[in-house]
């Protein structure tokens, strides 16, 4: 996993994507707004010396924009069926590079459209899901996520069930209660 976050974000106290990135072994966390080294970021192999030599799937977590085509944004089912033709061994989950982009949302569109390639990636978007349980942070939408949990989300959808993303869930509920006693005091 490759997470790609802003850098207003990196010492803010009450960001997901360390937690996740500390919590996810094999991930890569990078701050930068535009990122002039993304080709080789997203080329990178996998870690799992069997499938070393196959190039990875990079796919964007990232909701559909009203700049996008209505076909541009998928989900996983969607983005396995489109990617099976030109990657005939899709059949392995760890061949997938879940890109992430950590910020407001104002400063991960500025993001994708200052970094082309992302534009380019196959998009995954998340539909249906229930209100966040990040409490310390304003949203417009009860949908609107974390970074930490649309990845969890999005991993769900993945690896076909989200009971081994439970103990970091439940991390995150800890953080975020520590963040709101800390407010209180």
């Amino acid at each position: 996993m490759l997470i790609l976050q802003h850098p207003l974000e990196v010492h803010n106290p009450k960001g997901s994507a360390r937690l996740l990135h500390l919590s996810l072994p094999g991930s890569r966390l990078v701050a930068g707004e535009t990122f002039d080294d993304l080709p080789t970021l997203l080329a990178q192999p996998c870690a799992d010396e069997n499938l070393a030599a196959l190039p990875r799937v990079s796919v964007l977590l990232y909701p559909q924009t009203p700049q996008d085509k209505p076909q541009e944004a998928w989900q996983f089912n969607t983005v396995l069926e489109a990617l099976t033709p030109r990657y005939p061994y899709w059949h392995d989950p760890t061949q997938l590079q879940l890109v992430v982009l950590d910020g407001t949302w104002r400063k991960t569109r500025k993001m994708l459209y200052c970094n082309p390639q992302l534009l380019q990636l196959p998009r995954l978007a998340l539909e249906g899901m229930p209100a966040s349980r990040y409490l310390i942070r304003r949203a417009h939408r009860a949908d609107q996520l974390s970074t930490l949990e649309a990845t969890c989300a999005a991993l769900a959808q993945v690896h076909g069930g989200c009971l081994q993303f439970a103990p970091l869930l439940a991390a995150f509920d800890g953080f975020v209660a520590q963040q709101l006693e800390n407010r209180s005091h």
